[in-house]
C-alpha cells in the first residue's frame, strides 16, 4: 500500500513534465514550423515542439532518407542549430 501511495504522489508531481510541449505555442507558430519542415521534406509530431529561452527546439524531426535530428530555431523561426540523433 505504501508503494502505491508513493507511486501516485510521484506521478502527480511528474504530470507537468508529460504535458504537451507545444501547449504554450500559438497555433499560427506551430503551423509555420510544420510548413517549414514540409518544405525541408521533414516531419515531426507537433507535440515535440518546445519553447526555449530564445526560440524553439524541435525534437525528433525525421527527414527524407530516414535521418533524425533535433533542430533549434530562433524566435523568428530561423534554423540556428541541428544535431543528428
Amino acid at each position: 500500500m505504501k508503494f502505491t501511495v508513493a507511486a501516485v504522489v510521484m506521478m502527480a508531481f511528474a504530470a507537468p513534465a508529460f504535458a504537451d510541449a507545444h501547449e504554450d505555442i500559438d497555433d499560427e507558430t506551430v503551423g509555420k514550423i510544420m510548413a517549414m519542415l514540409e518544405e525541408m521534406k521533414c516531419q515531426m509530431d507537433p507535440d515535440d515542439i518546445e519553447v526555449e529561452d530564445e526560440g524553439y527546439e524541435l525534437d525528433d524531426v525525421i527527414c527524407e532518407g530516414g535521418n533524425q535530428f533535433d533542430i533549434e530555431l530562433d524566435a523568428e523561426l530561423n534554423e540556428v542549430g541541428r544535431r543528428a540523433e
